[in-house]
């Protein structure tokens, strides 16, 4: 698992929101609720992958050991 899994799951939020295009056509009001559907599958989603893409290679140490001085 690696990069790859962020850009499948990235068509399949796509292909949830494609699908929230035409799922909504015979409530009250269908713009809020397309608009509301796809605002929160994308947000979960970028939260999700730039989440996940941190854990992939986060920031463990720094590399120089001289910057701050023991007392």
């Amino acid at each position: 698992m690696g990069g790859a899994l962020v850009f499948w799951v990235g068509v399949v939020t796509v292909g949830i929101c494609l699908g929230a295009l035409f799922a909504f056509k015979g409530m009250t009001d269908p713009t809020l609720w397309r608009t509301c559907s796809i605002l929160s599958a994308t947000c979960c989603y970028l939260m999700w992958a730039i989440t996940y893409l941190a854990q992939l290679h986060p920031l463990i140490i720094p590399k120089r050991d001289d910057l701050r001085i023991d007392l």
